[in-house]
């Protein structure tokens, strides 16, 4: 991951780390489970539940499933990692890594079911379908979580991750990003000229959506005079909490004057 030089300040409304964190648990497809001396194990499921542990999915011959089984009640030692990328092909796509520690255990075979309902209500996905087949349901239970991206390295205390919430457009914000670049560049466009002088020669990108605003990756350089990433954060005017909010709020942000339902005469 490069590091982006910071163009936005730290006063620029935003979402906590806790709530940062959240939504890349949410997000993130890309997840491995490390253990002290054996091979990292793709993880192909994860859920953070609110009493502080993480279910997850491993393949059923892997040594994740085996040290888990080995360790008895008492768990062993763990890490789990999360994979924050951007949905565009951006030249660095990867926005926050996610470290989540704690101790690891087996799920005994007659809860595995079950538990793997309970996590489709609140987490549809179709690899819980193999549990019991080609992959085994454990349990991290959480000791402490820490986050990274391009300014920097933090820790989130247990009890604000677990308090706060993911943004209500993390599940729909790849397609959001894809549609804004891929149909709307005149929005992106007139984003651009909001930038300072000297960050408007980049290509600007999309990079991310939350309920508090845009934030774009301008990027600059190349790989013989060397490459600049800057992320910006451009904030709403409000917080937002529905489609039709946010596509009023990214029109404002743009000074579009029919945000308001006016239209343009024929």
């Amino acid at each position: 991951m490069s590091a982006p030089a910071r163009a936005a300040t730290d006063t620029t409304p935003g979402p906590s780390t806790a709530e940062l964190v959240r939504s890349a648990c949410a997000r993130s497809r890309q997840a491995v489970l490390a253990i002290d001396g054996t091979d990292p194990v793709a993880v192909p499921v994860h859920h953070l539940r609110a009493g502080g542990d993480v279910v997850l999915t491993v393949p059923s011959d892997s040594s994740a499933t085996a040290l888990a089984w080995q360790a008895g009640r008492g768990g062993l030692p763990a890490m789990l990692e999360l994979t924050d990328r951007a949905p565009l092909a951006l030249r660095e796509p990867v926005r926050s890594l996610v470290w989540l520690r704690g101790s690891l255990h087996a799920v005994p075979t007659e809860a595995s079911r079950s538990l793997a309902a309970a996590v489709a209500d609140a987490h549809p996905d179709a690899g819980l379908l193999d549990v019991g087949h080609t992959t085994t349901l454990l349990r991290l239970v959480l000791h402490s979580a820490v986050v990274a991206d391009s300014h920097g390295a933090e820790p989130v205390p247990l009890e604000d991750l677990l308090a706060a919430r993911p943004d209500p457009f993390c599940a729909v914000e790849d397609h959001w990003l894809a549609h804004l670049e891929s149909d709307h560049g005149e929005l992106v466009d007139l984003l651009a000229r909001r930038l300072p002088r000297h960050l408007r020669a980049g290509r600007v990108r999309p990079l991310g959506l939350d309920r508090y605003g845009i934030r774009l990756r301008v990027e600059t350089g190349d790989a013989t005079n060397g490459r600049v990433d800057t992320d910006v954060r451009m904030p709403f005017a409000e917080p937002v909490d529905d489609a039709g909010a946010l596509s009023r709020a990214l029109r404002l942000l743009v000074g579009c004057p029919f945000v308001n339902g006016l239209r343009a005469r024929p």
